[in-house]
C-alpha cells in the first residue's frame, strides 16, 4: 500500500504541473483519500460528445499500480461502451491489458479516444452499441448530442 501511495502522490505532483499542458482532461484527488480522485474531460472535437464536460470517478486499488482503477461515468453519456446507468466502462487498458506503466491522466486520455472511436462489437449500451452495428450513425450521432447537450453542457441562465 505505501507503493501506491507513493505513486499516487507522484501523479499528483504531475498533474499539478500538466494543468495547462493538458487542458482537455482536469484530474482532481479527494483531500481526505489519495485513492478516490475525479476527473471532468472534455468531449472530443468532431464527435457528437463535442462541447460537453463529462465527469468520472476513479476508485484505485491498494495495489495499484499493479492493477488498474475503476473508473466509471458519473456524468450520463450514449456511448456503446459505456453502460448507461451505472457509467461503467468497457475499455481493454481497465480490464486484462492493464500495465503499470498506465497513470490517471492516460487513463483519461484513452476514454477521450474512446468516446471518439467507439467499439459497437463489445456493447455495454446495447441501444447505441445496435444504432452503430446497423449502419445507423446518424441515429446515433443524434440521440449522443441530444444526451451530451442534456447531461454534459453547462445550462445557460
Amino acid at each position: 500500500m505505501q507503493q501506491s501511495r507513493a505513486r499516487l502522490f507522484k501523479e499528483y505532483k504531475e498533474v499539478q504541473r500538466e494543468k495547462v499542458a493538458d487542458p482537455d482532461i482536469q484530474l482532481v484527488c479527494d483531500e481526505t483519500n489519495i485513492f478516490k480522485w475525479t476527473a471532468l474531460i472534455k468531449g472530443p472535437s468532431e464527435t457528437p460528445y463535442e462541447g460537453g464536460v463529462f465527469q468520472l470517478a476513479f476508485a484505485v486499488p491498494e495495489n495499484y499500480p499493479l492493477q488498474p482503477p475503476q473508473v466509471r461515468f458519473l456524468t450520463k453519456i450514449f456511448h456503446p461502451n459505456v453502460h448507461f446507468k451505472t457509467g461503467e466502462i468497457c475499455l481493454d487498458i481497465l480490464k486484462n491489458a492493464w500495465s503499470p506503466a498506465w497513470t490517471l491522466q492516460s487513463v483519461c486520455r484513452a476514454i477521450i479516444a474512446l468516446m471518439a472511436h467507439p467499439e459497437a462489437d463489445s456493447p455495454l449500451n446495447c441501444d447505441s452499441g445496435n444504432l452503430l452495428r446497423s449502419g445507423d450513425v446518424r441515429g446515433f450521432n443524434s440521440m449522443a448530442r441530444m444526451y451530451t447537450r442534456l447531461a454534459a453542457m453547462p445550462k445557460k441562465g
